[in-house]
């Protein structure tokens, strides 16, 4: 082993420039959001090149190596509690696309782990599949190592599937031994304790069909995944994963804002610091990576980080909002070798402190719910809270479970664990949508054995096209009659593939008596499927026809779509530079652009974006469209969308001095095109993710025509002109008010009229007055002026007033302070009586209000009171 302990970075260095001097490409990280639509999260170091090992994409390279960050939640109840599990984490892989195979794999395996790494042999021990012989000749007789210590694994630890069908193979592993001088009898590599898996190897040689069987693929791949954090905790020689430099710093700046020394504290604290390590490393990397908290898909994956971040922060003692200023620390950690951290550092932090913010005030808000929940259980004469209210407050509030049954045995009281469990089995199946599995297998539906389609319609807006692929009815077909619904693949189109936002075009096929109507073009893979209704003639595979797009609609599309780069380019000019897209529509009517941004526009702002972007219009900006490398244009300025991959060639749309983006869409020649410019609405969708919506060109004039003829109707209605009509409408209002304000006040003296006529049915209990009575159609208002004003006329004495109005119940108890000496207070009296209808309700000891949603229990619930105050007052 080398005599100095490697830090992480020099780890990761080394495995790359290890198999860079082996001709493999050094290629960086992709994003954690990933391409693949199957998953939510980028999951495994092979997921980047999927699409390769499906045969879907042509490979650029023979050989590659990474270090892909990664993310996963499946397991996320182990995190801190077990030296290794992680939901963050850098995967080191080599990969080879039809090139070496087993017997190199192994060899520069074996030379990286010993020679460049300093493994002692004799600490190594590894695993096979049980039936791949080959892979165990290879480690005995090539390598050298002994066969008593080359374990023969099954299937579910040693077989790799991308799923039930699809690419797959035998694995092979590397384990480090932990405790060699328990000798080589009896190995178990299922001992956590002694062995540690820390590089896995994988042969994907087969291919299994629906029934099974596999078949031998003709390109064999090489997959292989080295966790950085676990050769991490090996080389630096600490106990856990959390303990190397890669977590630990982290973990310190959250122990030094407790006030607490991680070495002296007990097991629980340090799973608490733990959790917080990992967690804050993983959702600065989302964050950056373009991901927004919110309560579906990765932003939900997002949110339950954040919250447990938080939640384990109180439990050390953390009071106060805290989370930034551990994200400084996991940012300054790792901004050399993903500098979007730094750049993204103000959104990062800003996420954090509203997501925190947020949560501290609903975590207060559980608390109170717990007491509720308690309440409720003692009423109910129930010894036990349902699993359903212990994981209500644990997945929306944030309280550990065990924190609730600490609190439940102190009350006597046990929790539904089995309720529980059940709950959160369901909450697991919503965080799996980012799973371990990988599935390689092709999307469902029909396999199309045919070229990418050659798209023409940057210039061409019609062109003659051959029919390569014919579907109709899920089904590959020869031909299509008249009124028939089909999708066509063609050699080369005009039309647009839905893509970056930008619905697809609309237009005609036609040809030999044949028209096709086309209503939406999409594509995957660069293969268009153009879907459309034979309107006339019979459609025929491999015929050709004359592809054209409707212009109008493509007109309107293009200037919704530059439009939407303006008004990105004024947000950042005017509002935040840090803005960033988050999703997009342009369609033929309309455009709505979503960004991230921490606060709402203010009106004044909202005129201004709109104000810039007709600005930029008017100045007639010429566009200049080119394609380059990536980097060129990412060191040219252009902007691209956060979690958007992007090819080594790109197209970038430019307006020089206005915007530059890498885009994929079709775009107006001139802003002056693009004619006005509207702002329809802004608002927020989700937590820091602003909405606004517009329309722009002819769509204006749709837009404007019907506000126009609203305008109108209003003013005949209101017999006012169109620029009264505020006023108008602002005196109505006024007059409303005013007219309400008198129907209150009516209301008012007509439950004092009707009170004064109870007195007479007030009752002496003692040396007290009580008076319990309904007063029909009253409301609450009322009613509680009532019970106030018959109190005090009645001097020592208890009220209770009770009210129907539809299917609405409205209580009010008024007790003098001689009764609440007495043991009534007024808020829990009248909240148990509310409770008899369907309710609850309190207040203060002498004035108190509830409501109920049965009127038919009002007059038991009524005499009910009665009763009590009778008892209570003797």
């Amino acid at each position: 082993m080398p005599t100095k302990k490697l830090t992480s970075n020099e780890i990761r260095q080394k495995f790359l420039e290890f198999y860079a001097q082996r001709e493999h490409a050094i290629l960086p990280s992709a994003s954690l959001v990933p391409e693949d639509p199957t998953v939510l999260l980028t999951i495994a170091g092979m997921l980047p090149f999927k699409p390769i090992f499906l045969g879907q994409q042509p490979r650029k390279y023979p050989r590659a190596t990474t270090s892909q960050k990664c993310i996963r939640t499946n397991d996320i109840e182990n995190v801190g509690r077990t030296a290794r599990h992680h939901t963050f984490f850098e995967m080191l892989g080599n990969f080879s696309f039809g090139d070496y195979f087993k017997p190199e794999a192994i060899a520069f395996a074996w030379e990286l782990s010993t020679k460049i790494f300093g493994l002692p042999p004799d600490r190594l021990v590894v695993s096979v599949f049980r039936e791949d012989d080959e892979a165990f000749a290879i480690w005995r007789d090539k390598i050298g190592i002994p066969a008593h210590r080359i374990q023969r694994m099954d299937e579910e630890d040693n077989f790799w599937a991308s799923g039930p069908t699809g690419p797959c193979g035998p694995c092979s592993e590397i384990y480090y031994d932990f405790h060699p001088e328990l000798g080589d009898e009896n190995i178990d590599l299922e001992d956590d304790s002694r062995f540690i898996e820390f590089y896995n190897l994988v042969f994907m040689q087969y291919n299994r069909d629906a029934e099974g069987n596999l078949t031998a693929l003709e390109n064999r791949n090489i997959d292989t995944g080295m966790g950085l954090e676990r050769m991490a905790q090996i080389l630096q020689k600490v106990p856990n994963n959390y303990e190397t430099d890669l977590i630990f710093p982290i973990i310190k700046t959250a122990a030094d804002i407790a006030g607490i020394d991680y070495a002296k504290s007990d097991d629980k604290t340090k799973t608490s610091l733990k959790v917080i390590g990992d967690h804050v490393r993983a959702v600065a990397h989302l964050i950056a990576d373009g991901v927004t908290a919110s309560n579906v898909g990765r932003g939900y994956i997002l949110r339950r980080l954040i919250r447990r971040v938080v939640r384990h922060g109180r439990l050390i003692g953390i009071s106060g909002e805290f989370t930034s200023k551990v994200a400084e620390k996991a940012i300054a950690r790792s901004e050399d070798i993903y500098p979007n951290l730094r750049e993204r550092e103000t959104v990062i932090k800003a996420e954090l402190e509203r997501e925190e913010s947020r949560f501290l005030e609903t975590l207060e808000r559980g608390e109170k719910l717990l007491a509720e929940i308690m309440a409720k259980s003692e009423t109910q004469k129930s010894k036990q809270i349902s699993g359903e209210d212990a994981f209500k407050l644990y997945d929306t509030y944030g309280f550990p479970l065990e924190l609730t049954q600490e609190i439940a045995e102190e009350n006597g009281l046990t929790v539904d664990f089995d309720g529980f469990e059940s709950e959160m089995e369901q909450a697991r199946i919503l965080s799996q949508l980012a799973h371990e599995t990988i599935d390689l297998t092709a999307e469902g539906g029909v396999k199309l054995d045919v070229d990418q389609t050659e798209f023409l319609g940057y210039t061409d807006l019609t062109s003659p096209a051959q029919i390569m692929a014919l579907i109709a009815d899920g089904e590959k077909v020869e031909s299509a009659e008249t009124g028939t619904q089909v999708q066509i693949v063609l050699d080369q189109t005009p039309f647009y593939a839905e893509s970056g936002g930008q619905i697809g075009d609309r237009g005609y096929l036609s040809g030999d008596n044949v028209v096709v109507r086309i209503e939406d073009v999409q594509k995957q893979n660069n293969i268009f499927v153009h879907f459309g209704r034979v309107e006339r003639g019979t459609l025929q595979l491999g015929m050709t026809v004359n592809a054209q797009i409707d212009a109008a609609c493509r007109r309107r599309a293009q200037a919704n779509h530059t439009a939407t780069h303006l008004l990105q380019a004024a947000l950042r000019s005017l509002v935040d530079q840090s803005i960033s897209q988050a999703g997009s529509l342009v369609s033929f009517d309309r455009l709505r652009f979503d960004f991230n941004c921490p606060r709402g526009l203010k009106p004044e702002e909202v005129e201004q974006v709109e104000a810039q972007v007709n600005s930029w219009i008017a100045e007639a900006h010429p566009a200049t469209v080119a394609e380059m490398p990536l980097d060129e244009a990412k060191a040219k300025g252009a902007v691209a969308m956060f979690g958007e991959k992007y090819s080594d060639v790109v197209r970038v749309v430019d307006y020089p001095g206005v915007s530059m983006e890498l885009c994929g869409g079709t775009h107006v020649n001139n802003t002056a095109e693009i004619g006005v410019f509207k702002i329809i609405s802004e608002a927020g969708i989700s937590s820091g993710v602003r909405r606004i919506e517009a329309v722009a060109g002819l769509a204006v004039l749709d837009y404007l025509n019907v506000r126009d003829v609203v305008v109108k109707e209003l003013s005949d209605r209101f017999k006012a002109k169109p620029e009264e009509l505020s006023e108008r409408v602002s005196n109505l209002q006024q007059e409303l008010k005013e007219s309400q304000k008198k129907l209150e006040a009516l209301k008012g003296e007509l439950a004092v009229a009707k009170s004064d006529q109870l007195l007479g049915d007030a009752e002496t209990v003692g040396e007290f007055q009580i008076l319990v009575a309904e007063m029909p159609g009253v409301d609450a208002e009322a009613l509680k002026t009532a019970a106030e004003r018959l109190q005090q006329k009645l001097g020592e004495s208890a009220v209770v007033l009770g009210a129907a109005s539809g299917e609405k119940v409205s209580l009010v108890a008024a007790f003098s302070k001689s009764v609440n000496s007495k043991g009534l207070q007024a808020g829990k009296f009248i909240g148990g009586i509310a409770k008899m209808c369907g309710g609850g309700g309190g207040g203060r000891p002498n004035l108190a209000q509830a409501g109920g949603r049965d009127p038919s229990k009002l007059k038991e619930a009524l005499e009910s009171a009665r009763e009590k105050l009778v008892d209570g007052l003797k």
